[in-house]
């Protein structure tokens, strides 16, 4: 069964205790918690299918992994190895973990599978469907059958990094921003170990990193970066790092591959992330590390936190309940991250990244890289009223 076989069809009216826009990993999830609580949700995806339009790498943590059930036929295998490489990928440094660290996510599969999940806990999902504003107390969508007067207790916006929600509700938005571009296709299979290479070169990505990985199913091959910082364009910045991207000797690309992209909020968790009529969750929360930009662990701890404040509101019938879904105070978790964020921003010649490189090479370089890249740290544990 796929979401095509069950997409709810929309009248002029509906109703629905939440209405969910975005149907990413943190709405899917969202809505399934919520729906399980017995409430009436309706979620609405501008996509006409979830297998398509992926932006996502798909980089599961050892966290996520160990605390959420994601169905193991939707993941790669298990990474525990990072090289972490200068511009001139000269002496790159190699990290190794003792336990296995990243896998990542056949998305497309993921979404369905986390869809069907959805719709039999009781979520009505509308596909096609895209959130077109708010008047008054009624939210306004439009889809294969027209537009559609909603009117719900709550919305959640899961819609992204540039939310529509955020904006109607009056909700802090993200300021700043990554773009990032890669291609996916698959490998043959090796005798060499999964692998995640990093390359530090703000030639290629300006305030973050080019990568690959290739867990011997399938190769990443991508960057990011401040948008104004690529004069030639992001898709010339990936053909030029695929060239000579390390980590796919004896690998030959072939011609038709999945080009995925988007945007990627590193500012850290948004302030204002809630009001008496719905809140933000995900990618459009701020809900990403500012220094590695992975947000799919926080998205579906976020996700949680979310449904677990919306379902008191819900059964207490007090909107000042979603006052408890505060991104001020989870913020200060982020200091660190955020501090680390500035300092990659500074870094913009080759020259400064072989330098600062030359401190991963240090014992204590190399023992702050292991902390960041196998640490235990996740998104933080929310203070609840």
């Amino acid at each position: 069964m796929t979401t095509a076989d069950f997409s709810h069809r929309l009248r002029a009216t509906d109703s629905a205790d939440v209405l969910v826009v975005g149907a990413g990993l943190a709405g899917l999830h969202t809505a399934t918690l919520l729906a399980r609580q017995g409430h009436d949700v309706l979620l609405a995806e501008r996509r006409a299918g979830l297998a398509g339009a992926i932006r996502t790498t798909g980089i599961f943590v050892r966290k996520t992994l160990d605390d959420f059930p994601l169905p193991p036929d939707c993941l790669g295998p298990p990474i525990r190895r990072v090289v972490l490489y200068p511009p001139n990928l000269r002496r790159p440094v190699s990290l190794t973990s003792g336990r296995d660290e990243y896998r990542v996510g056949d998305m497309a599969p993921l979404y369905e599978t986390s869809a069907v999940s959805a719709a039999a806990a009781g979520v009505r999902i509308a596909l096609g469907t895209r959130y077109a504003g708010r008047q008054g107390d009624t939210f306004h969508l439009v889809g294969r059958d027209g537009p559609t007067a909603v009117r719900a207790r709550f919305v959640v916006g899961a819609d992204g990094a540039r939310s529509r929600v955020a904006r109607d509700l009056g909700l802090d938005r993200n300021q700043h921003l990554l773009v990032g571009a890669e291609e996916v296709f698959e490998v043959p299979g090796s005798d060499e170990p999964p692998t995640f290479h990093c390359v530090l070169d703000p030639s290629l990505a300006p305030g973050y990193l080019a990568w690959v990985v290739n867990d011997g199913r399938h190769a990443h091959v991508g960057v990011a970066g401040y948008a104004d910082r690529y004069p030639e364009g992001l898709r010339r910045a990936v053909e030029r790092f695929g060239a000579s991207a390390p980590g796919l000797a004896g690998v030959e690309r072939p011609e038709a591959v999945e080009r995925r992209g988007g945007l990627i909020p590193v500012g850290g968790l948004l302030r204002r992330i809630s009001c008496p009529d719905g809140l933000l969750v995900g990618d459009a929360a701020g809900a990403v590390s500012p220094l590695t930009a992975g947000g799919l662990d926080p998205c579906l701890r976020q996700a949680e936190f979310a449904a677990e404040v919306l379902d008191d509101a819900l059964r207490a019938g007090r909107p000042d309940v979603m006052s408890n879904y505060d991104g001020s105070a989870l913020r200060p978790h982020f200091r660190g991250r955020l501090m680390l964020r500035r300092g990659l921003a500074h870094v913009r010649t080759p020259a400064a990244a072989a330098a600062a490189f030359t401190l991963l090479r240090t014992p204590l370089g190399r023992a702050a890289a292991g902390r960041v890249l196998f640490g235990d740290r996740s998104f933080p544990d929310p203070v609840r009223a």
